[in-house]
């Protein structure tokens, strides 16, 4: 009988006990597909009396993930612990110094070692494998770093957290408050107590740098993204969104060009119809524009316990057919350093709100500044009724520009905010047409 893959897994949470749950409805189907079989014959959490739905007694158990990752009685070890530094890293590197094959799940890891990481697994002769870092259960790694071979990629972006589109749905969809669906989300387990990570941008941006590195061939650089979350977004920025024609989602960006790369996590206005406008709740989508293929995209579950589980088993059949290859797509060292493109050379349309003092000339004002940064407007309209601040009255507008770029915009913005005819920081969300 051929010999069984072992596997010793650190970190027994949502994805970890999924791993145990596929495999005991599909061990025999996952063996058949890994031409041996597969078992879990090591584990490490930081809990031992937890009841995980699973019988362990017969699993080795380490309360140090650094032991498993060195014990001689595994194969492979699959990290999902989370986080970028340790325990995680230091057992990932003893790992992979013991000649094992390291499956992960931890983004945040890999944007800020993954070309190191990649480094040793070569110089070992090991594959460090990492589909369910991305997007949950959809294949995204596998598709840019296999499926894609022939082509060369210039742009990639997507909707990558779950938590930030369901939010963002959920207040487009019911008419509710930032704060009312965060709290929503929370209770559903699709928010963290502390949301900051999610909602401010930083897990899409975890994401984006491994995609970008592996996409582009470049090391990665999460220092190099422009990071806005979703906090400072209003319902009436969504009503004004929709009646033009537009949905506001999280976009993550990269785009490779002559002058380097440009890398942003923001709020966008894209296109109602568009293939990533439909993309709601708590799925993820990417899309990926390769010069043969065209655009392709991607949708499906970007989190959960079975999704995250089910990228974590592809690579586990990988590994098990000897189906590995360097992490990135070519060899790290191969890896070119990261070129940025020069600061804020995004180019599109901008929806900016402002609320004007209700005074002759404001609006005059405002298109002076603007042409002044040769800034042209597709629209400009009052979004409601005049009302009372403290000190004087005060009109909403919404103002659509013509494609721009974007530091002629912020520079705009700049002098708007402090001419004296608007009352607080104008809000600008960019507008991609796809």
């Amino acid at each position: 009988m051929t010999q069984a893959l072992r596997l010793g897994i650190a970190g027994l949470g949502t994805v970890g006990g999924g791993v145990l749950d596929i495999l005991a409805r599909h061990g025999s189907l996952v063996a058949a597909r890994a031409g041996r079989p597969v078992e879990v014959v090591a584990v490490s959490a930081r809990n031992r009396a937890r009841d995980r739905g699973h019988d362990l007694s017969k699993i080795a158990w380490h309360d140090d993930p650094a032991a498993l990752a060195v014990d001689p009685g595994v194969d492979v070890f699959v990290e999902l612990i989370g986080g970028e530094g340790n325990p995680a890293k230091g057992a990932v590197e003893a790992a992979l110094r013991a000649g094992k094959h390291v499956i992960t799940a931890n983004k945040a890891l890999l944007a800020h070692h993954g070309p190191a990481l990649a480094r040793l697994a070569e110089d070992k002769g090991v594959a460090l494998n990492f589909e369910a870092s991305v997007a949950g259960g959809i294949p995204i790694v596998k598709t840019i770093r296999e499926g894609l071979a022939g082509n060369r990629v210039g742009k990639l972006f997507g909707i990558m957290n779950g938590t930030c589109n369901y939010i963002l749905t959920k207040m487009a969809n019911e008419g509710r408050s930032f704060g009312d669906v965060l709290k929503e989300a929370q209770g559903l387990g699709y928010a963290e107590a502390d949301p900051t990570f999610d909602v401010g941008g930083f897990d899409t941006a975890h994401k984006l740098a491994v995609l970008t590195s592996l996409a582009f061939g470049v090391e990665a650089n999460l220092k190099a993204i422009d990071i806005e979350g979703i906090e400072q977004i209003t319902l009436e920025d969504i009503a004004q969104a929709s009646d033009m024609g537009y949905k506001i989602k999280l976009l993550g960006v990269a785009i490779s060009s002559e002058q380097g790369i440009e890398q942003r996590v923001h709020p966008t206005l894209i296109p109602k119809g568009s293939p990533a406008a439909d993309t709601d709740g708590v799925f993820n989508a990417v899309v990926v524009k390769g010069d043969f293929v065209g655009d392709l995209m991607l949708e499906g579950r970007g989190a959960g316990a079975h999704p995250t589980a089910s990228a974590v088993l592809s690579d586990v059949v990988d590994i098990a057919r000897g189906n590995f290859r360097p992490a990135f797509g070519i060899p790290a060292r191969d890896l070119r350093p990261y070129t940025p493109a020069p600061p804020k050379a995004h180019e599109g349309g901008f929806y900016v709100a402002l609320t004007l003092h209700d005074k002759p000339g404001a609006v005059a004002a405002v298109a002076k500044i603007l042409a002044d940064e040769k800034i042209s407007l597709e629209s400009i309209f009052q979004r409601g009724k005049a009302g009372k601040d403290e000190a004087r009255a005060t009109a909403p507008f919404i103002l659509i520009t013509h494609d721009t770029v974007e530091s002629a915009m912020r520079a705009a913005l700049d002098r708007i905010e402090t001419d004296g005819h608007v009352a607080g920081r104008p809000r600008m969300i960019r507008i991609e047409r796809l």
